[in-house]
């Protein structure tokens, strides 16, 4: 039986993409962010309604993916290198305005009554965070760094992201962060035989 409910989100990784001559992606090994706080994906596309006597007659809705957040309690310097494309100089951090950032898949998981939902989601461009700082008063009051991302099916084959269910074999579900994990759709027509 699977989850009844969802809660917590805990194990994020990131993966850098990088395509070879023919456009294929290829990842990087996924590296752990810890201190993740919370994600926030909306879906985007634009839904069309045809109308035909008198009602909808036909309606198709784009996936195009989604946009959100993710919150971090800091920004570690490997990410804001790896990703955002910083520069380690001087023992810190060098921001220019013509960093090349990369794009990544984003592997993360969210508790469940039974067990997590391991999620890859397979083109994610992440963009510059805000800088935010408060005086300390009577309390301190901690403020996570948020990172706007946009999430893109591939160019390939329009993946947009995979999530583990009930019986996602033992092996993947164990092996989840040690690679991005590529489904095979035509494993389930050859099961099916």
């Amino acid at each position: 039986m699977g989850n009844k409910v969802s809660y917590g989100l805990t194990n994020v990784h990131y993966a850098v993409i990088s395509k070879d001559e023919q456009g294929n992606y290829k990842y990087g090994k996924p590296k752990r962010v810890y201190g993740a706080v919370s994600l926030t994906l909306d879906p985007t596309g634009d839904s069309n309604n045809f109308y035909a006597d008198n009602g909808v007659y036909f309606s198709r809705t784009a996936n195009t993916g989604y946009e959100g957040t993710l919150s971090i309690a800091r920004i570690p310097e490997e990410f804001r290198i790896d990703v955002l494309g910083e520069k380690l100089i001087d023992g810190g951090l060098l921001e220019k305005a013509d960093a090349k950032p990369n794009d990544i898949a984003l592997l993360f998981e969210v508790d469940g009554d039974v067990q997590q939902d391991r999620f890859v989601y397979y083109d994610v461009s992440v963009a510059r965070p805000s800088q935010n700082a408060n005086t300390t008063a009577e309390s301190i009051e901690i403020e996570a760094q948020e990172l706007s991302i946009t999430v893109k099916p591939r160019t390939t084959d329009k993946a947009i992201r995979f999530v583990t269910g009930e019986n996602t074999p033992k092996e993947i579900y164990d092996n989840f962060y040690n690679e991005v994990y590529e489904p095979k759709e035509n494993q389930e027509a050859e099961q099916g035989e």
